[in-house]
């Protein structure tokens, strides 16, 4: 194959890059992200159009910040963008006139690293990209993992933080609310307006949010630690297929009461004891 056209969706920005077979980056165009579903097509549609000036482009790729079907073909959710079940790839292909595949942007950022960059030479590496959200790619034994519903390495909304802020993806506590290009601007403003002084005294303010986490992490009371564990990671279990949210931010907040974290605890020392009794 000669020239392709990579594009990469965010939630702020949309880049397209005519590449060749080496992964050497020949042209660039970049447009805003817009707000509505159809809106992103369009800008999808004139960033390719833009990038590929003077090119003979043979296929597009799209990496797109969201959960993608199996198919590489529709993006099931998005925690960022308002795309539930979007059939992206028909639809840019009908813009563009041209074959188009659609990946996570993550998994995307994944196999250049791999084929191309820092992962040159390795069978298994682990990507994790950092935008307006938190993402990540696995490869393991030259292969990229998707996981079964194609979300194996969504990095970013593992909880680790109980009980903690909303996510877009309607769970609480989630790595992308704390750690994402997001949540550091959301921390800036806070501390800016809350201690309006020099600018390192502001800087200072705005990272002991993530220096008093990493500090946590190393010296988490044990009450909190024995809790944590028996609270589930992710949002979805690993049989039927998972639910999306109906809106990027759905205030619907996930199912953790005073009651069902009692059952949570009750379960987990249930299962110690009968862990105990065997052991005995």
């Amino acid at each position: 194959m000669g020239l392709t056209i990579g594009v990469d969706i965010g939630g702020t920005k949309i880049a397209a890059g005519v590449v060749d077979e080496e992964g050497r980056i020949l042209s660039t165009f970049k447009v805003s992200t817009p707000p509505t579903a159809e809106g992103i097509v369009d800008a999808i549609s004139s960033a390719v159009s833009g990038a590929s000036e003077g090119h003979d482009v043979e296929a597009v790729g799209i990496g797109a910040a969201g959960y993608v079907d199996d198919k590489r073909a529709t993006v099931l959710f998005a925690p960022n963008i308002n795309w539930r079940h979007e059939p992206l790839k028909d639809k840019v292909e009908q813009r563009v006139g041209l074959p188009v595949v659609v990946e996570n942007d993550a998994n995307a950022a994944a196999w250049g690293e791999y084929r191309f960059g820092a992962g040159q030479g390795h069978d298994d590496v682990i990507c994790i990209t950092l935008g307006t959200g938190l993402g990540g790619g696995i490869i393991i034994g030259n292969k990229l993992r998707r996981g079964r519903f194609g979300v194996a390495a969504e990095f970013g909304h593992i909880r680790v933080v109980p009980d903690g802020l909303l996510c877009g993806c309607g769970s609480q506590g989630c790595w992308e609310q704390y750690a994402s290009g997001r949540a550091l601007v959301r921390y800036a403003k806070q501390r800016a307006n809350a201690t309006p002084r020099t600018p390192r005294s502001c800087w200072v303010s705005a990272t002991a949010p993530w220096r008093a986490s990493r500090a946590s992490t190393s010296a988490r009371p044990p009450g909190r630690a024995a809790r944590w564990p028996s609270t589930p990671s992710v949002s979805w279990p690993a049989g039927p297929e998972p639910v999306w949210p109906t809106s990027p931010r759905s205030s619907t907040r996930p199912r953790s009461s005073s009651a069902a974290a009692s059952r949570t605890r009750a379960n987990w020392s249930s299962t110690r004891s009968a862990s105990r009794s065997g052991a005995g």
